[in-house]
């Protein structure tokens, strides 16, 4: 019986990376007969000596991703004591690093799931964004980490996205006159809300300009003074009913809004 090949993949992480690179080199020797083991989250010693004993007993190679200087020195010296053939698939490529661009590693286990973690967290919250985008449904107000509310035209759909891509889940609910505001709102603690203002010339110039890009008479009901005082009347009474902290967008950039927006959070919530 012709015993099978085994590989042992190490890592101080997942071992993910180390796996993959296995599977693809053992395709090129028809690798169905190609065993692979994998011991993930090793940290100390005694987790390297019992790798180390399989890899006797299996006649194996040792095929790690440890970027702890302390655990990969003891992994190479007693690979070397032992006759095993242990395999390094980083430092190559970590060492090219630094000769290149003269920058120094982390060590630090974990860092590649950490960045897909908050990539995957980003997409999450970029998808709520868009599903609670302008008061769609006020099921999302209790379940967002922010609520934006203003009339239209107070940039709360771009805040969204923008805090989205911080990891922030946002809600945005316009405030309108002639819809009452979702309940939801006033059962949310006042610290998970923001109200956005704006000035009525500025508000009366951006809807002049989204008028016309619609191709619409710009004497249209939705960009007159009346119109917007009303409007902006009715969210101030709705903010002061909310309690929430309220921060004036005219003239401000995107950026500069929503670091504002954090920035009072932060404040609010370290009460």
């Amino acid at each position: 019986m012709v015993q099978k090949e085994v590989v042992y993949v190490v890592s101080d992480s997942v071992g993910e990376t180390a796996e993959f690179v296995v599977k693809a080199v053992a395709t090129q020797f028809n690798g169905g007969h190609v065993e692979i083991r994998r011991n993930s989250y090793v940290d100390d010693f005694e987790d390297i000596e019992d790798v180390i004993l399989l890899a006797i007993r299996d006649h194996s190679i040792i095929a790690y991703t440890i970027v702890v200087p302390a655990l990969k020195e003891y992994l190479d010296r007693r690979a070397t004591e032992e006759g095993i053939l242990a395999v390094d698939l980083l430092s190559p490529l970590m060492n090219a690093f630094v000769t290149r661009f003269n920058k120094q590693p982390h060590h630090q286990p974990g860092l590649m799931r950490k960045l897909d973690e908050e990539y995957f967290q980003k997409i999450e919250a970029i998808e709520f964004a868009v599903k609670y985008d302008d008061g769609r449904d006020p099921r999302g107000i209790t379940k967002a980490d922010i609520v934006l509310i203003g009339v239209s035209r107070t940039s709360k759909t771009p805040l969204s996205m923008y805090l989205a891509h911080q990891r922030f889940k946002v809600a945005n609910v316009p405030l309108v006159p002639e819809v009452a505001p979702p309940d939801e709102l006033f059962e949310i603690p006042r610290k998970n809300c923001i109200g956005l203002i704006i000035s009525p010339d500025k508000l009366n110039e951006i809807r002049k300009e989204r008028l016309k890009a619609l191709g619409l008479a710009s004497q249209a009901n939705y960009a007159t003074f009346e119109r917007i005082l009303e409007e902006l009347d009715h969210a101030e009474k709705v903010m002061k009913r909310v309690g929430c902290p309220v921060i004036n967008v005219s003239n401000k950039a995107i950026e500069e809004t929503a670091g504002l927006i954090l920035e009072v959070l932060k404040k609010e919530r370290s009460f």
